[in-house]
């Protein structure tokens, strides 16, 4: 049996794939508890805590206290930047511990299965937990990867870059574009193409190889017509992005002069001087 605490989209997607792959599964929430937690996991041979980051610590102490977790299971959690270590009170009754994190967003559990198909998933912790927890990313469809314990949070911070930025950098890209005067409800919705092309290339390409646009091709004048046309804040962004840019198009085979005079305007985006600034 497994028992899943935690009612919210991520504990409800995983009772809805791991019962349609056959396992015994016992879904507990706070919110529509009948019963005691401990008693919801008492006798499961897994218990997968899909909680809040700041609920692990106290409901591990709260499991330990109650002696509900023993020697013969595995415990997991999901957050994507704690270890096994948030876990460790149970780790005074033997159970195995670890972690399993889908990277991948569900907004729906009935989403789950298919989102989650092909994704990977982060996973660290002791032997047994680690092998159990490659046994759920089979039945999930997910892929998983090993990590030591110590690089939870730069993967986490990772996919933060990965994802949320990314939501956070076409809202950006949407506020420049209507300052411009492109019309809002274009500009909130033109790029999104734009940006679904760039993720498709990254499934077939390095990121060296999928980099695209003006600071790729070495055209310096049009990263300075970029620079002039934005205020003081979207420059810095502009710019500093734009380094990290120039970093990928020199892997990619840009130098000479025009490497160097598009690093000159990044390095002083201040230089760059138009209407808006």
């Amino acid at each position: 049996m497994i028992a899943i605490v935690g009612g919210g989209r991520m504990g409800r997607g995983l009772a809805r794939v791991l019962s349609e792959a056959g396992e015994r599964v016992v879904l507990w929430s706070r919110r529509e508890a009948i019963g005691a937690v401990t008693e919801a996991v008492s006798g499961a041979r897994t218990v997968l805590l899909a909680v809040p980051d700041d609920v692990l610590d106290p409901l591990a102490r709260e499991l330990a206290a109650a002696r509900a977790v023993g020697a013969d299971q595995v415990v997991l959690h999901l957050s994507g930047v704690h270890n096994r270590e948030v876990l460790a009170p149970l780790g005074l009754a033997g159970a195995a511990l670890g972690s399993l994190h889908p990277l991948q967003t569900i907004s729906e559990p009935s989403q789950a299965g298919a989102r989650w198909r092909g994704a990977y998933a982060a996973i660290e912790g002791d032997g047994r937990a680690l092998r159990e927890a490659e046994r759920l990313c089979g039945l999930l469809g997910l892929i998983p990867v090993r990590l030591p314990g110590s690089a939870k949070a730069a993967y986490h911070a990772a996919a933060v870059m990965a994802s949320n930025y990314v939501v956070v950098l076409a809202a950006v890209a949407a506020r420049m574009a209507e300052a411009g005067g492109v019309p809002r409800e274009a500009a909130e919705r033109m790029y999104l193409p734009l940006l679904r092309g760039a993720a498709e290339n990254l499934q077939r390409q390095l990121p060296a190889d999928a980099l695209t646009g003006p600071i790729r091709r070495g055209d310096a004048e049009t990263v300075r017509r970029h620079l002039a046309a934005l205020d003081q804040q979207e420059r810095s962004l502009y710019a500093e992005l734009g380094l990290q840019a120039l970093a990928l198009a020199r892997v990619a085979g840009l130098t000479g002069e025009a490497a160097e005079e598009i690093e000159r305007l990044l390095r002083n985006p201040a230089g760059a001087t138009g209407p808006r600034s």
